[in-house]
């Protein structure tokens, strides 16, 4: 008698990149990925809106979205960035369901979306993603401090390198789609200085930069040319998730170019 063949668990069925969620228990991450599902994220797309609802929340599972504040004569200045490692809002767990800030898509990839109160129902029924989840708002409220701190202290190359290194990471690909137009209105400076700033870096054989995308093309002098502001960010999550090389081995899945790179 022929038996149907038993299916492995859904994290090991899905190719799971969010560093959040890989870091928790499997029994965990099965009940999670059974609320949730896999959508794509298209550059300019708002996930969420200023004073809307929050209705999901999305693990990105590839690409980068930016929480970005819109004036009234529309410019926008990024406030932040979420990538592999995050969520897209935090204001849910603190009992906020409104939107503060747009979350934009930035560089294109994936995210599992779950409705906001079924995350919520997980975090109050299980204390392992509840102690995740609010040592990752303790990340995010110092990587806003740091982000701050860096715009107004540290040379416009510096945060154009730090900037292209957190896209190198999310986008798990040497080569994403970037204009001058753009990281100017991200890092709220002159698009003329952040030109002068891409320029050199080319010149310098750190990136290349042509038809709207950048490759990367020397990433350990791109790290040795920001401040220390990227690598403050990286201890940070290294010291309550697990790295990325770890993680794949773990899980099984397929090693992604991130985790070769570290």
């Amino acid at each position: 008698m022929s038996t149907s063949p038993v299916k492995a668990p859904l994290h090991e069925r899905r190719g799971i990149n969010n560093r959040l969620l890989l870091a928790l228990p499997p029994a965990t991450l099965d009940r999670i990925l059974k609320v949730s599902e896999p959508v794509s994220l298209v550059r300019g797309q708002r996930i969420d809106r200023a004073d809307q609802p929050t209705k999901h929340i999305h693990f990105i599972n590839r690409g980068l979205v930016c929480i970005v504040k819109t004036l009234e004569d529309g410019r926008t200045v990024e406030i932040g960035a979420i990538g592999i490692e995050g969520v897209t809002n935090l204001l849910p767990f603190v009992d906020i369901d409104r939107a503060i800030l747009d979350v934009v898509v930035q560089i294109p990839g994936t995210a599992l979306r779950i409705g906001r109160d079924a995350l919520m129902r997980e975090m109050e029924n299980d204390n392992t993603i509840r102690c995740l989840m609010q040592n990752y708002m303790r990340f995010a409220l110092s990587e806003l401090s740091r982000h701050i701190a860096c715009n107004r202290l540290h040379h416009i190359e510096q945060r154009c390198c730090r900037w292209l290194l957190i896209a190198h990471d999310h986008a798990l690909s040497d080569e994403f789609p970037l204009t001058h137009e753009f990281l100017a209105m991200m890092l709220g400076y002159q698009r003329a200085g952040v030109s002068i700033a891409m320029s050199s870096l080319v010149k310098a054989g750190l990136i290349e930069h042509k038809r709207g995308k950048v490759t990367i093309a020397n990433r350990p002098g791109l790290e040795a040319a920001a401040c220390e502001c990227y690598r403050e960010m990286q201890t940070e999550l290294d010291e309550f998730l697990p790295p990325a090389k770890r993680m794949a081995r773990v899980f099984g899945f397929k090693q992604n170019e991130i985790a070769r790179r570290r």
